[in-house]
């Protein structure tokens, strides 16, 4: 007979209550026999790229949706490198004109802070406040600090997060992987650390002058952690987010394949270790995808000449669950406090009849060719994981299932 056990935690006691009753109306027939399962919370990913509209080739709004539902989330905040970029109400409408239409999960678009994400004019932040989660330029630090300080004000007097993509452009020196001994060894050019760390200095001085509410995107640096860390304690209201494969990875795994193209980069196993620690003391809140289809051709030019971005929305809770929580490096309840609860708490996306369940049990490789996504690059490729998504909700509606849910039966 199949068991299923619900998720619990006091951060969101209502959850556990309505998951009961959702398992009480469970037929005993829609499992597979001796299936050992768990209902989580529908997770939320504050950080994805859904590359519509202007760049459906890469992913739609429907393709990326449905592999969040298979990936066992219900919310996803879309970033605004979109063409035409979100930097105004007619643009952002064409946006939600296609999550309207097409969207199987919450889809939250962000507004962009500055016009075009180009860093010389602030978008029309009042027009869109309404319609976004948060703004943020996304592929580009805001350059100007007056610029910076001026949207911080803005997004302050709208209650609205700013979120940073950190990045010194006088910094990065052409370079598309981690400054390291790999870069140096093979002959490529590096992005520093202090890329990502000093503006990151530069925007927590802004935040607590500002009294803004400030999220950092993906950070990858062991100094990116002490500066929030130190941050937080000094009281300035502050958040960050780090990724999968920044948490797994260091530059030791690099190849020299596309699919380890991201940016920051994988950095070092100091980096790594900084990342882990932070996210076992609360200075990491959350823990985001970056999910960043790109073409097969786009990926195909190895780390030099590749697209920056992976996706991950489909391998998150399988690669974090395997190689975190059952190497008790983090607890489970941690993870989906990493997952689901701090994202929503940050961004103020509350939880409805939202849940994803999920086999532990289940072993399987990392197979590209069977994800829902249109992107297929990830560095992940037939590595070996735990944990195999049987159905997803929202709303009370099931958005994905495999067949070890069948409803059919």
């Amino acid at each position: 007979m199949a068991n299923i056990t619900v998720f619990q935690s006091n951060r969101i006691p209502a959850f556990a209550k309505r998951a009961e009753q959702v398992v009480s109306l469970f037929p005993a027939r829609l499992l597979s026999q001796d299936t050992e399962a768990i209902l989580f919370p529908g997770f939320c990913d504050v950080h994805v790229h859904f590359r519509e509209p202007g760049f459906s080739y890469k992913e739609t709004i429907a393709s990326g949706s449905m592999a969040a539902a298979r990936g066992g989330y219900t919310a996803v905040c879309a970033m605004p490198n979109l063409n035409p970029v979100p930097d105004c109400l007619p643009h952002l409408h064409e946006e939600l004109n296609i999550i309207e239409r097409d969207a199987v999960v919450q889809v939250l678009p962000y507004g962009a802070i500055t016009v075009g994400e180009k860093g010389e004019q602030l978008a029309d932040l009042e027009a869109m406040s309404p319609y976004i989660v948060a703004f943020s330029d996304d592929g580009h630090g805001v350059q100007s600090d007056d610029m910076m300080r001026e949207a911080m004000q803005r997004a302050k007097a709208l209650h609205k997060l700013i979120v940073a993509h950190c990045e010194v452009n006088d910094l990065l020196r052409r370079g598309y992987i981690h400054d390291g001994a790999y870069a140096a060894r093979h002959g490529h050019k590096g992005i520093c650390a202090e890329s990502e760390w000093r503006q990151i200095e530069r925007d927590i001085r802004l935040a607590e002058e500002t009294g803004c509410a400030y999220h950092v995107c993906h950070i990858s640096c062991k100094e990116s952690v002490a500066l929030i860390r130190e941050a937080k304690a000094s009281g300035v209201n502050v958040t960050c987010e780090t990724a999968p494969h920044y948490l797994l990875l260091t530059e030791d795994e690099l190849k020299e394949e596309g699919r380890f193209k991201m940016n920051p980069p994988i950095r070092s196993k100091s980096d790594r270790e900084a990342l882990l620690e932070g996210l076992c003391d609360g200075t990491v809140d959350i823990i985001a995808t970056d999910h960043a289809p790109h073409s097969a051709q786009e990926k195909a030019k190895g780390l030099a000449g590749s697209a920056f971005g992976i996706v991950g929305l489909e391998t998150a809770f399988p690669l974090l669950y395997t190689h975190l929580v059952r190497k008790s490096v983090i607890s489970l309840e941690r993870l989906i406090d990493a997952l689901a609860i701090r994202p929503r708490e940050r961004f103020a996306i509350p939880l409805g009849d939202e849940y994803t369940l999920w086999n532990l049990y289940h072993e399987h490789e990392i197979d590209s060719a069977a994800f829902l996504s249109m992107g297929k690059a990830t560095p992940f490729e037939g590595w070996s994981v735990r944990g195999e998504c049987m159905a997803t909700w929202l709303n009370g509606q099931i958005v994905y299932q495999n067949d070890s849910f069948n409803t059919r039966a």
